[in-house]
């Protein structure tokens, strides 16, 4: 049994700001506030914040490294994140040949059991999206929903696929909405033209989270709302890609404002995240690094971004101007709900000991992963 004390806790009911948190093995055992309990085994953090490790829930890559890649590169780009904070997180794979998404899950799935449960699995996103949102999808590899190509696609998972991305106004999306559901996979809805009703009648349907809000969907208008406040108003998860390029900190903040225990922050990073100006890859198509941003050359379309999950929590409360516990929810309890893990994602007796020390200014100090230290 350890005891940490000396920081601010943030936990599922406030600030603590003496608390302590004893760890017994892997998991938290308890968490209290004043003089920690027993004179032994006491680990003094020295000031700053302890919160849970960041869920990072659609990521293509990082530090150079892409989830398109094999599994060395895999786990270069998973822990390139660690270090940035992020000990759990899905490997988002863009839209690619149905016989490359195989390979590239399949790779997925063998990293998965070697990744000390920081890779959760798999986010397919696409290849059943809109032409006319596609982003930096490559258009040619799009393909209208298909429940043959989506078994083929689940079965070269190996039960690791956790979310899939889908425009609901194609033919055939509501059976996939179906299928996915049925099987155990989270439909988010994104990449898409839809209206407003098209959008809420799939997140009746079983639709759960809206992918990058704003972002690669029907905009909000006044009198064709689009598919952000159908996410909205349909109870939706809703991503938020909080680098200053995606978003106007005042619409993370509206976001934030409809309901705080549906923000999610999401990095939506690139292999170019942490790395020098230059060209990269994105889901095997080339991006340019340029400025912090990081955009298709032929198009200018961003095409991801450069963002790590410490970042976004510390551009949550530093400019979009959120509680800080709000801002920790969204980068933890609030992505580990939408994956229905009750595991993690919060400073309490039996879920996992994750935990990052931040100083004051919200920098990652340290990371523990499962009762130790790693970084």
């Amino acid at each position: 049994m350890r005891t940490i004390s000396g920081a601010r806790l943030v936990t599922p009911d406030g600030v603590l700001e003496d608390g302590w948190l004893q760890v017994d093995g892997s998991r938290i055992h308890e968490v209290g506030e004043g003089a920690p309990p027993g004179p032994d085994g006491v680990e003094p953090l020295g000031g700053g914040w302890l919160v849970p490790g960041f869920v990072d829930l659609h990521c293509h890559g990082g530090g150079g490294a892409d989830f398109t890649g094999d599994e060395d590169a895999v786990l270069e780009a998973l822990a390139f994140h660690r270090r940035h904070g992020t000990t759990a997180m899905l490997a988002s794979l863009a839209s690619a040949p149905v016989e490359e998404l195989c390979r590239q899950l399949a790779t997925v799935a063998r990293v998965v059991p070697r990744s000390d449960g920081q890779l959760l699995g798999a986010h397919l996103e696409g290849p059943f999206l809109s032409v006319r949102r596609c982003g930096a999808h490559d258009p040619e590899h799009l393909r209208l929903p298909d429940l043959e190509v989506f078994a083929r696609l689940l079965d070269a998972a190996a039960g690791t696929l956790r979310t899939i991305t889908l425009a609901p106004e194609l033919p055939g999306a509501s059976a996939l909405i179906d299928a996915a559901s049925a099987a155990g996979v989270t439909v988010a809805v994104g990449h898409t033209d839809a209206t407003y009703d098209e959008v809420t009648a799939a997140f009746g349907r079983g639709a759960r989270i809206a992918t990058h809000l704003f972002n690669g969907m029907s905009p909000l208008g006044h009198r064709e709302p689009g598919a952000p406040l159908a996410a909205l108003d349909s109870g939706a998860v809703c991503e938020v890609i909080n680098d200053g390029h995606h978003l106007h900190p005042a619409v993370v903040r509206l976001v934030g404002a409809v309901d705080p225990t549906r923000l999610v922050l999401v990095t939506d990073a690139a292999s170019a995240a942490g790395c020098a100006d230059g060209p990269y890859k994105l889901g095997g198509r080339r991006v340019v690094l340029r400025d912090g941003e990081v955009r298709l050359p032929e198009t200018g379309s961003l095409a991801g971004s450069t963002l790590t999950m410490d970042v976004a929590v510390r551009r949550a409360v530093q400019e979009v101007r959120l509680p800080l516990p709000t801002a920790v929810a969204a980068a933890t309890g609030n992505p580990a709900a939408a994956l229905g893990s009750d595991s993690r994602g919060s400073l309490a007796t039996g879920k996992v000991a994750d935990l990052l020390h931040l100083d004051d200014d919200l920098h990652v100090l340290r990371v523990m992963r499962h009762g130790s230290w790693v970084g």
